[in-house]
């Protein structure tokens, strides 16, 4: 009687004690957001703190405003997420000032591979993999319930980013100019035939700038005619990343006036840019969609 008695109170002891709070995980981006709060569920409570309609590079003004925005989360995180120093460079270090000035000792970071990207399904599906390891690693108690969150995460970037055979006939017809962060998903993962890349000007030695490229357009105009694209035999796009600004208007402009036909559209990288894209698989099925109608 004496050992049931005490099972009962231990389990009543344990009954009363407060449960394991959640993970607390603060991210530079909402693309690192996004899979840590599909895959870990209520075991997780996480922040991004860049603005995701601007351009990580680009942020520096207003850095300050998204710390404070985010003081309590940044005190005692359990984990700090980021894609690179590369890209990451003006969050991270606004971050790592912040806690050191405040005392709350040194940020340690889970960083992706330098050459990691999410915007085709297949590197967000190892982005995926990657995300998940990292809260396996830090709460292995909930292990289980993360990867049966992750494997569905998986299925709706799988079912976002899937193209039919119709469909893929489609878009190999199709041309486009593109902003160099958004080559792989629209070549490798579209299918569409890239003509050619343009970039900011910090970027390629600044011998990509779109000022550059309509030189190169003017130069030599039989390159593009060559591609059956003048009025009546087609479009060709011109695929903007909407973090990077308005770069390619000027693009569009000089395409216009070689009478050929241009379609500006606007891809975006990253979840809670726009409104109803929450999420990496809304992304892609947003810019799928934007080549597709």
């Amino acid at each position: 009687m004496k050992r049931v008695a005490l099972f009962l109170i231990l389990g009543f002891i344990l009954f009363l004690m407060p449960a394991a709070g959640a993970l607390d995980v603060v991210t530079t981006t909402s693309v690192l957001w996004d899979p840590v709060q599909a895959i870990g569920g209520d075991a997780v409570d996480v922040v991004y703190i860049a603005d995701p309609s601007v351009c990580p590079h680009l942020q520096g003004d207003i850095l300050p405003g998204l710390i404070q925005k985010n003081a309590e989360a940044l005190e005692s995180a359990d984990l700090f997420l980021a894609h690179n120093s590369s890209m990451d460079v003006a969050t991270m270090q606004a971050i790592e000032k912040f806690r050191d000035s405040n005392g709350y000792g040194k940020t340690n970071w889970k960083i992706l591979n330098p050459d990691a990207s999410w915007n085709t399904p297949e590197t967000a599906l190892v982005l995926t993999d990657t995300v998940l390891g990292w809260l396996k690693a830090a709460d292995s108690q909930n292990a289980k319930a993360f990867e049966e969150r992750a494997a569905a995460y998986k299925s709706k970037i799988t079912a976002a980013g899937n193209l039919t055979e119709e469909e893929k006939s489609l878009l190999s017809k199709k041309y486009a100019i593109v902003m160099a962060w958004q080559k792989e998903p629209v070549e490798k993962w579209l299918g569409v035939n890239v003509v050619d890349i343009f970039a900011p000007e910090f970027a390629y030695g600044g011998n990509k700038t779109p000022a550059k490229i309509v030189d190169i357009m003017k130069a030599d105009p039989q390159k593009l005619y060559a591609l059956d694209i003048l009025p009546g035999g087609g479009k060709i796009y011109v695929i903007e990343n909407m973090q990077s600004g308005e770069l390619a208007k000027g693009i569009e402009e000089a395409l216009v006036d070689m009478a050929i036909y241009a379609d500006r559209v606007i891809f975006t990288n990253f979840p809670k840019s726009i409104e109803g894209v929450n999420s990496i698989p809304d992304v892609l099925k947003h810019n799928k969609e934007l080549i597709l109608q």
